[in-house]
């Protein structure tokens, strides 16, 4: 099911959101944290910083830095690929399936109160 916004009302959505996020007392996260963790929760794993580089546009140092920020805050955990001892695999964590799941619940939250 496809849901239509007008760009002004899109606009009202994500200030919302955002607005929320930084008055709920938790950690905040830049934009590309967001993306990354998103990516993380909602595509299928597994998921190596490389590709995560690849996909955002980024260099691999951008995501470990990122990761590190996001490491700290229990919202991913890194292992060394078995297959590649070179490069590493991100894993999922209680915390961070948590965190999106409040994430979706929140957002979900705001579209219902935006006006008709």
């Amino acid at each position: 099911m496809a849901v239509v916004l007008r760009p002004s009302l899109a606009m009202k959505l994500m200030h919302e959101v955002s607005l929320a996020l930084v008055q709920d007392g938790e950690a905040d996260l830049s934009s590309r944290q967001l993306a990354i963790l998103l990516t993380i929760y909602l595509e299928p794993p597994p998921h190596h910083v490389r590709d995560l580089a690849r996909k955002l546009g980024v260099t691999k140092p951008v995501i470990t830095r990122a990761l590190d920020s996001m490491g700290k805050l229990d919202l991913v955990s890194r292992r060394r690929d078995e297959n590649d001892r070179r490069d590493v695999v991100i894993q999922r964590t209680v915390a961070g399936a948590l965190a999106v799941e409040r994430l979706g619940d929140l957002v979900t939250a705001k579209a219902a109160a935006l006006p008709p």
